[in-house]
């Protein structure tokens, strides 16, 4: 299993029935994909799509649905089409169960640097720095380094997305829970060691007496979002 999908299906096993749920642009997005087939939850695109699905097999694909970065996908029946204004009033307004954001960098403090690198061009900030000020519960799935450096710092340097905490980190080694006493080591990946997790971590991380190993689902939905 790639690094991207063990990310992918551990975010899922965060989702609950019934829920609201952002999945931000890139990796986040691939996360509809291993939704355990029990579960309704609703996906939502601040390009104003709810009830999103995931991508549609080869050949039935509507140039019309996409998500917030372009990629193609489904919709789930019931699923209705707003404009930025009510999509946007979703998020600032606090409705969102959840959101799922790539990250640069995450601090000790739980603080996400996602927007932009300074003297890069980027098209636009989009809606990080809203959806995580307004979602009720922020996952960051992201790799834990980048060019042989860790993105898990003792304090980000790139602009910060938002002065609150997120709730929650998953990368390819480890499950990172944000508290007032720091960064805690959760879970780690299997056959990753607690050792490797510190080896690889710029931050300092409080270790419990015991960290769980991720557990990834196999009950997947084939089309169900």
């Amino acid at each position: 299993m790639d690094e991207k999908t063990l990310i992918a299906k551990r975010v899922a096993l965060e989702m609950e029935h019934g829920t609201l749920v952002n999945l931000g642009i890139g990796l986040p997005t691939t996360v509809a994909n291993y939704l355990d087939a029990s579960l309704e939850v609703y996906f939502q695109s601040e390009n104003g799509i709810l009830g999103l699905a995931p991508a549609p097999e080869q050949g039935m694909v509507d140039p019309d649905l996409t998500d917030a970065g372009g990629g193609f996908v489904g919709a789930v029946p019931g699923a209705a089409s707003i404009d930025s204004a009510v999509s946007f009033g979703l998020i600032r307004g606090g409705h969102l169960d959840v959101t799922v954001l790539g990250g640069l960098e995450v601090d000790e403090l739980g603080h996400l640097a996602n927007w932009t690198v300074p003297g890069k061009m980027i098209p636009g900030m989009g809606g990080a720095m809203d959806l995580v000020s307004g979602a009720k519960k922020v996952i960051v799935a992201m790799q834990h380094s980048a060019k042989g450096k860790s993105k898990i710092l003792k304090r980000c340097t790139l602009p910060l997305t938002s002065v609150r905490r997120v709730n929650l980190i998953v990368t390819e080694l480890a499950v990172l829970e944000p508290t007032d006493a720091g960064l805690v080591l959760k879970e780690v990946a299997p056959g990753v060691t607690v050792e490797q997790v510190i080896a690889a971590t710029e931050a300092t991380l409080i270790i419990p007496e015991h960290v769980g190993v991720m557990p990834v689902s196999e009950n997947v939905a084939a089309a169900k979002a």
